[in-house]
């Protein structure tokens, strides 16, 4: 228990000495890199499905970033809360990437887009996902807290929706059984567990 108060001791030190700006920068750098790859051949034969399934990715792996912050503070004694808003950030604008690529150089006809949209239950659902995070991301500013104030709080657990839609996304995307989206998954549905208050056990007289 000492050693796990040290860990965390340290990983609050160096936490507070790193600005949050320096995250937003970090999570960018892989936008532009994976574009990159993309225009010169380095994301496969497929660059187009592969660019648009990184972002996706990232974005995924972002909010579940995000649903971590809660319980590492209250588990394990880790602050990372001044993060929490540029990982949510970030995580809507690779969602929003992830979105470009389909409907920018995959898909292309507007018609067939609103068509998929309708027919094909993970791409439905990962709209809904993606809906449910623009109230989040438009509120992601101190002016918005001050002005919502209780019910800033409860506007910003659609996350936790959020991050299920994303997680079922995944999974309802891949092809035959893979065991990534699984986790992916079971990791979202792990953290949210953790939010729930714990059960007080009645004591006899």
């Amino acid at each position: 228990m000492l050693r796990m108060k040290g860990i965390s001791d340290v990983i609050n030190s160096i936490a507070r000495r790193v600005p949050a700006w320096a995250l937003y920068i970090l999570c960018a750098l892989p936008a532009p890199w994976l574009l990159y790859l993309a225009l010169t051949g380095g994301l496969g034969v497929e660059p187009i499905e592969a660019l648009e399934h990184r972002y996706g990715e990232l974005a995924l792996q972002l909010l579940i970033a995000g649903l971590c912050i809660t319980p590492l503070r209250r588990h394990a004694g880790i602050n990372l809360l001044k993060f929490r808003r540029a990982i949510g950030v970030m995580a809507f604008v690779y969602v929003s990437l992830h979105l470009l690529v389909w409907l920018v150089l995959d898909v292309q006809i507007l018609s067939q887009i609103w068509a998929d949209i309708l027919k094909r239950p993970y791409i439905t659902v990962g709209m809904a996902a993606f809906v449910l995070m623009l109230p989040l991301v438009l509120t992601s500013n101190n002016w918005s807290v001050r002005r919502l104030g209780p019910d800033w709080r409860k506007l910003h657990k659609l996350t936790y929706a959020a991050g299920l839609l994303g997680g079922l996304h995944f999974v309802m995307l891949a092809k035959g059984f893979q065991l990534e989206p699984l986790l992916y998954l079971g990791a979202v549905i792990v953290l949210l567990a953790l939010r729930l208050p714990k059960r007080r056990i009645p004591q006899r007289a």
